[in-house]
């Protein structure tokens, strides 16, 4: 008998590892927007996510790294991502492996911490042409690199000047950290 979908917790992590929480489709308006993994109606999203039913649904855990078969079967084309889609996948193996190193509490409070900054980014900086880039740089940059890009440029005046000088440091802070603020396209 096939268990029934449930929520996450954590919608903000997927089970797969991805971001969710940091993903341009989580800010969407309208029917585009995902609920994160887990959330609310979203197998309606993705009703096909065999990574979510098997890790949620099946086994009860939030993320695929406290199962004791990770990494299974259902990795082996993960190691070998070549694109991206409308979110980075270049952390899902980091993510997994910190949550095994640090457990699952420390690991989302770090990742609360770059949601935090990321809706800074969104509210004070977002000129209408930046939540994409934004969420990229949350997911890919530290936390202190994020945080000194955004002291640095304060979020007074001009948006449109505010969201070019923060795109600048951010992308400043990524050559230091040998970060590339740009989806895989191939």
């Amino acid at each position: 008998m096939a268990s029934l979908p449930r929520q996450k917790q954590f919608p903000s992590l997927g089970a797969c590892g991805i971001d969710c929480g940091l993903c341009p489709r989580h800010y969407a308006d309208g029917k585009s927007r995902c609920p994160g993994c887990g959330g609310e109606d979203f197998e309606s999203k993705h009703p096909a996510c065999s990574f979510k039913t098997c890790c949620v649904d099946e086994h009860g855990l939030e993320i695929c790294a406290q199962c004791e078969d990770f990494p299974c079967a259902k990795y082996a084309d993960r190691k070998k991502i070549k694109c991206d889609s409308f979110v980075t996948h270049k952390r899902i193996f980091i993510n997994h492996e910190a949550v095994r190193i640090l457990g699952l509490d420390d690991f989302l409070a770090e990742q609360n911490r770059r949601v935090a900054i990321l809706h800074e980014m969104l509210a004070h900086y977002n000129n209408g042409r930046s939540k994409n880039f934004y969420c990229l740089a949350a997911a890919l940059l530290s936390t202190q690199a994020l945080d000194a890009a955004l002291d640095s440029v304060p979020a007074l005046g001009d948006l449109q000047q505010s969201a070019r000088e923060l795109k600048v440091e951010l992308e400043s802070y990524a050559a230091a950290e040998g970060v590339t603020l740009a989806l895989q396209k191939d």
